[in-house]
Order: structure tokens, then C-alpha cells, then sequence
């Protein structure tokens, strides 16, 4: 999937072990979004050397990181870089294509923040860490429209809409993410060091909270990473890579009674997280399951009705538990949520299932 961020790591491992202590480089902040004089001088004699109405210059703005004759940046989950090291690698995720393309935008003239997308459906497990994912995009203001630039296109499942957010707050995303690989590398100290770091320029976020407790569960510091998880849940009750971690941590110190609190409120947030009910629906459906299936589907409805993929995956559903006729109606009801190719592709498959069943 594209424009994956990491922003919650859920800790599953044991703690201590064999860890890497070596020290962390550590970017400066007003490093992050610098643009280095070779690039500018590209963007200048590129791009802003001819006048342009706005949608024009935003236009060719997109050409020139695009383009495999100008920057030619693709896209690479794990290419969390500076602005500098964007255009040295060629290469970005999300977050590094943000902080690239704000740092020409402004350059440009144009007006650009960067927006947050809290919770999407993107997640995935290495040596007992689960990273769930968010995302990062930029609102571009062209002509009085408010414009999102994303590399996501159609192919992220999210939740909560796009909010504005400080470049203190998109600065934290990026430490985290350089604080999360340094984990992958079996370097917690070093992530603590860039954690340290996000929580400089954004202490109020919790999943970063979250994340440093995990990272002290790694260094074997347990009472260090229940500080962090607590942390957490001041700022934000319904943390769920916090409570997710307190259970594991009361689990640890052999606390059933707060490992059943923990679960029962955690059980309480993924109620009503159609995600989560999303994924149990999947996992349901691969197990053969379809009638577990179909009510795990039509919860994550009823949370998140216009979510087109939702009703598609009913109707797959349905149709596995021999029931052509509502497969049909949740078919329909996803045709009409969506548009363009995706609307197209909706219609022929609703067309093949009319044939079959007559």
C-alpha cells in the first residue's frame, strides 16, 4: 500500500536481549526541511524561471519531483529522509515526500501545510513489533480550493479525515520514524535518543509516548516504559498501542487484574474502530468463516458507511456464504460510493454476478 507512516509500535517481544547501543546520528531540526543550494538552483532554473498562475506552477511542481528527466522521486515505504537526502536518494515515503515537496511549494510561492490522517488500515509485524501505520499528505491552497497532494491516490482506508498540522508536529512524525527503524535495527538506545527528539518538538502527541515505551521495554527498563505508556493515556484515553502495551506489560508482572482492565478497555475502543472490525472480518472470511464474516463487515458499516471497500468485501462475503442475491445489493451499494475506474470496475463485476445467477 502506498503512503505508509509508522506512528504505533505495539510491543510483543520479550525485553533485553542482544541490542545494538550504537550512537544515533541526529539531524537537526531546521536540517529536515532545509533545501540544499544544488536543488534550489534546479527549482529556479526548472520551474520558477517563467510567470505561472498558481495551478499552473503546482502543475509543474509535481512534474519536476515526478518526472523521471527532473527529480524522478518513486515511492519506498522505508525512505524516511531529509528534503536533502530526498533528492540525493530519489526516493520517499509519505512523510519524506511531504517535507519535499512543502519545502518547494514555499519556495514557489505557493501556500502549503501539512495535513495528518490518523487512523488508516495499514499495519505489519517484524521480530514481535506490530507498526501500525498513519499518513501524511499536504493541503495546497490554489485559487481559493483547498487541494490534497498525496501519493495514496484511491489505496488508503482511513477513518478519520485530514486535519492541518504544525511542522513541529510533521518534524515529531519524522523522528518517530527514524527512532522506529532504529528498533528494526535492534538499536533501541538509539532510538531512544530520536524519540527524545519527537517528543522535543511534539510531547503532546501519545502515540509517540506509546512508542518510547516499547523502546524502553527493548532496553529492559519496564518501569521507564510503563512512565511512557501512562504517559499516553493522560494525553489520550483511548490510545490503543497504549493499552494494548499495558496489557502485555501487566501480563509481564503476572497483574491479572490489570491486565482484565486493560483489555476490557481496549476491547471497548476496537468496538467501535471499523478498522479493526474490518480486519477481524478478513481474518474471518481466509478462516472460511463467512457468516463471522458478514457481521464483522456490517459493523465496520455501520461505523464507516461511505467506505466503498467495506461493501465490497461484503458482498465477497455473501457471495463465498451463497448468498448471490444480497452480494448483489452490497455490490451496488459500493458502485454508487465510488467513481471513476473504481465505479467502472464495481459494474462489471455486478454484471458478471447477474449473469451467473440467471
Amino acid at each position: 500500500m502506498y503512503a505508509l507512516f509508522l506512528a504505533a509500535a505495539l510491543s510483543l517481544a520479550s525485553p533485553g536481549g542482544d541490542v545494538t547501543t550504537t550512537p544515533t546520528a541526529l539531524p537537526p531540526p531546521a536540517a529536515v526541511l532545509a533545501l540544499p543550494p544544488g536543488l534550489r538552483q534546479r527549482l529556479h532554473a526548472e520551474v520558477l524561471s517563467t510567470p505561472a498562475s498558481e495551478a499552473q506552477r503546482l502543475e509543474q511542481l509535481l512534474h519536476f519531483m515526478l518526472d523521471a528527466d527532473a527529480l524522478g522521486i518513486t515511492y519506498d515505504e522505508g525512505a524516511t529522509y531529509s528534503v536533502g537526502e530526498t533528492w540525493v536518494q530519489h526516493r520517499a515515503n509519505c512523510l519524506s515526500f511531504t517535507l519535499l515537496f512543502l519545502a518547494l511549494a514555499r519556495e514557489a510561492g505557493l501556500q502549503a501545510q501539512p495535513q495528518e490522517i490518523r487512523n488508516t488500515l495499514s499495519w505489519r509485524q517484524e521480530a514481535g513489533t506490530i507498526y501500525r501505520n498513519n499518513h501524511v499528505n499536504v493541503r495546497v491552497r490554489i485559487n481559493g480550493r483547498q487541494l490534497a497532494i498525496d501519493t495514496s491516490g484511491d489505496t488508503l482506508i482511513a477513518v478519520d479525515r485530514p486535519v492541518v498540522i504544525s511542522e513541529r508536529r510533521l518534524l515529531a512524525h519524522y523522528y518517530n520514524n527514524l527512532a522506529m527503524q532504529e528498533l528494526e535495527r535492534q538499536n533501541p538506545a538509539g532510538g531512544l535518543q530520536l524519540m527524545a527528539m519527537a517528543l522535543d518538538e511534539d510531547p503532546t502527541y501519545a502515540a509517540l509516548w506509546s512508542n518510547a515505551g516499547v523502546l524502553h521495554v527493548r532496553m529492559g527498563d519496564l518501569d521507564g516504559a510503563e512512565r511512557a505508556y501512562q504517559r499516553a493515556l493522560v494525553l489520550d484515553p483511548e490510545e490503543d498501542g497504549a493499552l494494548f502495551n499495558m496489557i502485555g506489560l501487566s501480563m509481564r508482572r503476572g497483574d491479572a487484574k490489570r491486565e482484565n482492565d486493560f483489555r476490557r478497555r481496549l476491547a471497548r475502543v476496537q468496538q467501535r474502530d471499523p478498522l479493526h472490525q474490518f480486519m477481524l472480518a478478513i481474518d474471518a472470511e481466509r478462516n472460511g468463516a463467512y457468516g463471522e464474516a458478514i457481521v464483522h463487515y456490517r459493523q465496520a458499516i455501520r461505523l464507516q458507511p461511505d467506505e466503498h471497500r467495506f461493501h465490497s468485501a461484503l458482498a465477497r462475503a455473501y457471495l463465498k456464504d451463497g448468498d448471490p442475491r444480497r452480494a448483489g445489493k452490497a455490490l451496488k451499494r459500493a458502485q454508487a460510493l465510488s467513481d471513476g475506474a473504481v465505479r467502472a470496475a464495481y459494474r462489471a463485476q455486478l454484471q458478471d454476478l447477474q449473469q451467473s445467477s440467471n
